[in-house]
């Protein structure tokens, strides 16, 4: 009796919880100005197009896990993809820009960060435990192999 009195509430206020959920949004309402501003950019020519969605492409969304600027929703993503898509087109190149996303974003931004001293053990590390396991598992058959 205890289980259908809990379970008919529960029924019950269930349309109220999402009636309330729907009206409070996680994320603020896109700006209708700016999405249509990247939607319906216009370059000056279409190779500075295919370079600049390229370059889109190649720049992480800060916000989001994995995901470029181009195929990101995010308002932040569209945000960056509007000064990606300003800047190649008044003629900055892609390092320019590049280096304007890393000064503001850190390296996050790069699929494929620079190699430096600083994160030189981070790169080399998995190759010296490669390395490092190959030598020992030969050694332990080798010493088998003799015995």
């Amino acid at each position: 009796m205890n289980r259908v009195i809990c379970l008919l509430m529960l029924v019950l206020v269930s349309p109220f919880s999402f009636a309330q959920s729907s009206q409070s949004e996680i994320f603020a309402a896109p700006d209708s100005e700016l999405e249509r501003q990247v939607e319906l950019f216009e370059f000056k020519t279409p190779k500075l197009q295919q370079t600049a969605i390229e370059l889109a492409k190649s720049l992480r969304c800060p916000q989001c896990q994995n995901q470029n600027l181009v195929e990101s929703n995010s308002p932040l993503a569209k945000d960056l993809r509007l000064i990606v898509f300003n800047k190649i087109n008044s003629g900055e190149g892609e390092q320019q820009v590049i280096d304007f996303m890393t000064a503001r974003y850190g390296e996050f931004v790069l699929y494929k960060p620079s190699f430096t001293w600083k994160n030189a053990l981070l790169w080399g590390l998995p190759v010296l435990l490669l390395v490092a396991f190959l030598l020992v598992s030969f050694k332990s058959v080798g010493k088998t192999e003799r015995e």
